[in-house]
């Protein structure tokens, strides 16, 4: 008999492991449930001043830690878009504090030194730093948060002016709150056997087997939404936009039942096996009849709230030549990264075109400071922005601002056990998949649910 799967989420996560299902169970019927108008989630593109620019993720990294292409890449090749991606140019990014941009320093890892020396301008290390105490940094499987142990290490100025600019570019969250082994997992394993943190971060760098002339990152030529849609093509599932899934039961026949719909006009349908693909509370809510420990685990993480806002200037629009900067905490701005959208991807600029710049704002604990009109906030873009470059930046010709309330999950130590427990407490044939359990990035959400499909796989053929 035929089986089915439901994939419940049409992000990039439910849309990877769709695909994966359709490769490695080709006779399944796969049925992906997705509550909003479109598919994509947190990949979503726009358009500004005639050029696309991206409302939620711009990039993935074009590399795996081992050196092969990320599964990213791996996904746009599998769905026909190998020929669409493009890398950005080659452009410093910058920090901007004290009124003035100073160079990221070279040879970090996620704004983490291996090298105390190249920090001189930006950050000055703590007396006596980072020696030797003649036993490993890290216990094995222990996790820490990744500004208690950069501080002790390094001292306050290299947290606060380097690490949580960058970290909160990725995360929107704070060093001295994030699990070190979820948001630098290589990082964590060499600091279980080296004695210093420069020496764990050069250890982690020479892990990752960096190629030669190959690019950092990519993107879709034509926007992020491209790859959702090719993906979603190939998987062959049947596609349930605007539906909800508002409860899974199981059935007395060992079938997942699941309630998609309005409640006036509830949809019900039977499934061999589930995956959930979804922000951590819808996750919990549906997990609540059939694993209630698990579901206890996956509702207690935290999320921070973001916005972005696109400006398209008018052409010849001074800016630095760079890809955009970052902003400490310490400086009290909302805006906390700036991308020059058109300087950092050649495909987009025109001579004669606008020049766009995309601010990202506001952080984890931030978020009264975003609960103003869009005016408002574009208002506030543009003028810390312009006080950031130290230029008078003009009116835009066009904008648009893009709020995600509660999209950034804060992964505060110790998460990876919880979710590894909470995936050993749940039922056969249900399996998690997306950034609330194994991180952010493109690359890790396709990579989980790709993970996630080969596990009912398995379990389907177990019971074929």
């Amino acid at each position: 008999m035929r089986k089915r799967i439901a994939v419940i989420g049409g992000g990039i996560a439910g849309l990877a492991a769709a695909v994966r299902l359709r490769d490695v169970h080709p006779g399944a019927e796969v049925v992906v449930y997705e509550s909003g108008p479109a598919l994509g989630g947190k990949l979503s593109t726009g358009e500004l001043g005639g050029r696309t620019v991206e409302r939620g993720a711009e990039s993935f990294l074009n590399s795996a830690p081992d050196g092969g292409e990320s599964a990213a890449v791996a996904l746009a090749r599998r769905v026909g878009l190998g020929d669409a991606l493009v890398h950005p140019a080659a452009r410093p990014a910058a920090l901007a504090f004290g009124g003035r941009l100073a160079p990221i320093p070279g040879g970090t890892l996620v704004g983490v030194p291996g090298d105390l020396s190249t920090l001189d301008g930006v950050a000055l290390p703590a007396s006596g730093a980072d020696r030797d105490t003649g036993r490993p940094l890290l216990a094995p499987g222990a996790d820490v948060a990744v500004g208690a142990l950069v501080r002790e290490r390094f001292g306050d100025e290299v947290v606060d002016r380097l690490v949580d600019p960058m970290l909160g570019g990725v995360y929107a969250g704070r060093a001295d709150r994030l699990s070190l082994r979820v948001t630098m997992p290589q990082l964590a394993h060499t600091a279980e056997t080296e004695h210093t943190l420069t020496a764990a971060v050069r250890a982690a760098q020479a892990r990752g087997r960096r190629v030669p002339g190959r690019p950092v990152f990519a993107a879709v030529v034509g926007g992020m939404s491209r790859l959702a849609g090719a993906a979603a093509s190939a998987s062959g599932a049947r596609i349930s936009l605007g539906a909800p899934a508002r409860e899974l039961t199981r059935t007395g026949k060992g079938l997942w039942k699941v309630v998609s719909g309005p409640v006036p006009a509830p949809r019900t349908e039977e499934f061999d096996a589930v995956i959930l693909a979804l922000p951590a509370k819808p996750a919990s809510r549906l997990l609540s009849e059939v694993a209630p420990e698990p579901a206890a685990a996956v509702a207690a993480l935290d999320y921070a709230s973001v916005a972005l806002a696109a400006m398209a200037l008018p052409a010849g629009t001074g800016l630095p030549d760079l890809s955009g900067f970052l902003v400490p905490p310490g400086e009290g701005t909302l805006v906390k990264a700036a991308t020059f959208f058109t300087t950092k991807w050649p495909h987009l600029a025109r001579e004669d075109g606008p020049v766009i710049v995309r601010v990202s704002l506001g952080r984890s604990g931030e978020e009264e400071r975003l609960q103003r009109d869009d005016a408002a906030l574009l208002e506030t873009a543009r003028r810390e922005l312009s006080d950031l470059l130290g230029v008078g930046l003009p009116v835009p010709a066009a904008a648009w601002v893009q709020r995600w309330g509660g999209g950034l999950p804060q992964y505060a130590p110790g998460h990876a056990d919880r979710i590894a427990a909470a995936r050993a407490g749940l039922p056969e044939g249900l399996a998690l998949a997306g950034a609330a359990f194994d991180g952010v990035g493109i690359p890790v959400c396709v990579a989980s649910g790709e993970r996630a499909a080969d596990d009912v796989s398995t379990f389907l053929k177990e019971i074929a």
